[in-house]
């Protein structure tokens, strides 16, 4: 099916219960094809519930031969603007990837353009992993702090935190060391899990009660929680992404 899937609908229509809105097909088209990956080193996976008015959450990841890199976005915004905000976000930042760029550059030509199409702006957060020895880089656009579970125990990442792709103001990508062993998980999410109804979620307990559970799991039983703590309509996107480095 993922071999298949770029040649035809067929799969796309079997997945879909209703008709998408643009600001909605949009955004589908800018998450990678999987929403999970898993070698050796590490399992991933990532789960978006839209809001009822779209509000242009993405992520993204790649794998090269010894690097993990991954990426969560949240733009200004609703329906088709954040869409379109998105869209340039996702376009900077892969193109920024995909020439060499570190994740500090890649911060910044994102940054830049949205500056330059007047865009407006989102908050965000790149990793960056090597999968030899688990050396983990981060910058932090204005985002929501992850969360890291380590034997049992589930603690906020409080790191620094620069401001949002952009804005008009001075300011720098400050590129922070985090520091993974084996066994832990790593979890990124936007304020769509924390905000409105969803702020009633216990995050960290969903957290310690799922911590046997595959990533995939655990990332849908937080998105489900968002979803019920606000009666089945979101009024923001809840994304999440869990990663367990092994």
């Amino acid at each position: 099916m993922i071999t298949n899937q770029r040649f035809t609908d067929l799969y796309t229509w079997g997945k879909r219960t209703a008709r998408l809105s643009l600001a909605a097909e949009i955004q589908h088209q800018l998450l990678p094809t999987s929403l999970s990956c898993e070698t050796a080193e590490f399992a991933l996976s990532s789960s978006l519930e839209p809001a009822a008015s779209i509000s242009g959450d993405t992520f993204d990841f790649t794998l090269d031969r010894d690097t993990l890199h991954l990426s969560m976005t949240d733009p200004m915004g609703h329906d088709i603007n954040a869409s379109m905000i998105a869209t340039i976000l996702m376009g900077a930042l892969r193109g920024a990837r995909r020439a060499g760029a570190d994740i500090a550059e890649q911060a910044r030509q994102a940054d830049r353009a949205l500056l330059d199409y007047d865009a407006g702006h989102a908050t965000g957060q790149l990793v960056r992993i090597d999968l030899r020895d688990g050396h983990t880089q981060l910058v932090n656009a204005g985002h929501p702090w992850p969360l890291r579970v380590r034997a049992g125990r589930v603690e906020e990442l409080c790191l620094a935190v620069d401001s949002p792709f952009g804005l008009l103001l001075p300011h720098t990508f400050r590129v922070q060391i985090l520091e993974l062993l084996p066994g832990d998980r790593l979890v990124m999410f936007t304020d769509g899990l924390l905000e409105r109804g969803a702020a009633t979620v216990d995050l960290a307990g969903i957290l310690r009660n799922s911590q046997e559970l595959h990533p995939r799991e655990a990332a849908l039983a937080l998105t489900q929680a968002a979803l019920d703590a606000n009666n089945g309509e979101l009024q923001d996107d809840a994304t999440v992404m869990v990663l367990d480095w092994h």
